[in-house]
């Protein structure tokens, strides 16, 4: 069964950075790529940034392109989330999701598995 557990999150000032991580169960990172999706208050969920399981290729949204990074330990079961120059246009629920289509330059937040999200507030 897939797992998919987020933490990281918290209060940031503008600027600032964050590690999120996403701890998944037992071959989850072999068989699915895992992507990192948002949703902000009032908006439609959205994807941030995803990594294949085949080549660890790495995607983003043009929203964080050069602020965000991505990156995954298989040892460890867990893919990160570095962001930094943080905004208050990033604060959302952040997810980590599994088994979705495609993990490419759009990713759909569409998955049939789901963390439980971590809040990301960046504000003064």
């Amino acid at each position: 069964q897939v797992q998919l557990v987020e933490s990281g999150g918290g209060l940031v000032q503008p600027g600032g950075s964050l590690r999120l991580s996403c701890a998944a169960s037992e071959f989850t990172l072999d068989y699915y790529a895992i992507g990192w999706f948002r949703q902000a208050p009032g908006k439609e969920r959205e994807g941030v940034s995803c990594i294949s399981n085949k080549d660890s290729t790495t995607y983003y949204a043009d929203s964080v392109k050069g602020r965000f990074t991505i990156s995954r330990d298989k040892p460890k079961k867990t893919v990160y989330l570095h962001m930094n120059s943080l905004e208050p246009e990033d604060t959302a629920v952040y997810y980590c999701a599994a088994d979705f289509q495609p993990c490419g330059p759009s990713i759909l937040p569409f998955a049939t598995y789901w963390g439980q999200g971590t809040q990301v507030t960046v504000s003064l």
